[in-house]
């Protein structure tokens, strides 16, 4: 009986595409093999939708932000970053402060190299050496020098940064200009080519890095700094306010997931605007969602909480996965088939941004 049932029923899938096995062809470009890649399955297919969401996104023209946690740019994917930026494919970064701190070792030309994750961590440290699981930094010449860097940054640029209530993005910008003015290889440093571009960065916490925590010395020896987070809050939900259209490219969740994403209820809930969330989204992490783990949170959840407008037509797209493994190929994919971009310049145009959401 349930046989027969089934037998009058139509398949639902009657419409869906047929997998066939291809081989693949000599010489492929990448995307060729993304597109490859999406008549299969599972992830594969899964980075295909994100390739071509991250492509519809840059061919809108939405506002496009990146949120970059984890170690990627310790491990050398800052170059990645400069590709897109330079392309006008970002217009703003949430950042954690420790990929900032990171990134400026290669500009400075401190030692970062690269080793085996498996070794004598006692020895290491005996030596004079820290690691990031494969990646290695000096206790001396990297740490040490980085932080007398900050230091005389903030020494060198304190008429610029002190006497106001001051925003993480403002630190940033004026940190990139510095650097492009005093490093050996400013063209290795994302946050010296953001601030070149007009691309405000923000930190995700004011407190849990290595820039932060040289301020304990810095307001010592009477160079304070008067930093006011509900700056960030109010001035990262202003731009997305002031956007026309949203795009959120998320490189393992963390807290720039959340800084970015709280833009939405910082509109709706809090400052009550008639605001449903960013249009797009796109995240490369591998946390799940049955952890609790803000990383996991999944977009359609997130549309519950107004982060995202809808979680209909291929517009919230999540791809498990490290992403030393997925930037790459989704950088190149947007570099090979987007034209490139005037960059938008946002940090030119804060100001009005800004003054558009105090006076709405």
């Amino acid at each position: 009986m349930n046989d027969t049932h089934h037998r009058l029923k139509k398949t639902l899938f009657k419409d869906a595409p047929d997998i066939i096995p291809r081989p693949l062809k000599r010489g492929m470009s990448v995307p060729e093999l993304i597109k490859y890649m999406g008549k299969t399955s599972f992830e594969a297919r899964n980075l295909w939708q994100g390739a071509r969401l991250f492509r519809q996104m840059i061919e809108d023209e939405d506002v496009i932000w990146l949120g970059i946690a984890g170690a990627g740019i310790a491990g050398g994917m800052g170059g990645m970053l400069i590709s897109l930026l330079e392309a006008g494919f970002i217009d703003v970064i949430c950042s954690t402060g420790a990929q900032i701190y990171h990134d400026l070792h290669f500009a400075f030309d401190l030692p970062v190299k690269a080793i085996h994750p498996h070794g004598n961590d006692e020895e290491l440290r005996d030596h004079g050496d820290t690691r990031i699981y494969d990646i290695a930094v000096r206790d001396r010449e990297t740490l040490d020098a980085q932080d007398a860097l900050i230091r005389d940054f903030i020494l060198e640029r304190y008429d610029l940064l002190s006497g106001k209530e001051l925003s993480s993005w403002e630190f940033n910008l004026q940190l990139g200009l510095w650097t492009r003015e005093k490093a050996k290889y400013p063209e290795r440093s994302f946050v010296a080519a953001a601030a070149g571009l007009g691309v405000p960065v923000f930190w995700d916490s004011n407190t849990n890095h290595s820039i932060a925590m040289n301020f304990i010395l810095t307001d010592r020896q009477g160079y304070p700094l008067n930093f006011l987070p509900r700056r960030d809050i109010f001035d990262s939900a202003a731009i997305v306010y002031d956007s026309s259209r949203t795009g959120f490219v998320e490189l393992g969740g963390g807290g720039p997931k959340n800084f970015i994403q709280q833009t939405g209820p910082v509109l709706s809930q809090i400052m009550r605007k008639d605001y449903l969330g960013a249009d797009r989204g796109l995240q490369i992490s591998t946390a799940v969602e049955r952890e609790g783990s803000l990383s996991s949170c999944t977009f359609q959840e997130a549309v519950t909480w107004k982060k995202y407008r809808s979680a209909e037509g291929g517009k919230l797209v999540q791809i498990w996965g490290e992403y030393s493994l997925i930037l790459p190929l989704l950088s190149a994919y947007v570099i090979d088939t987007c034209p490139q971009k005037i960059p938008k310049q946002l940090v030119a145009r804060m100001p009005e941004i800004i003054q558009r959401l105090e006076a709405s």
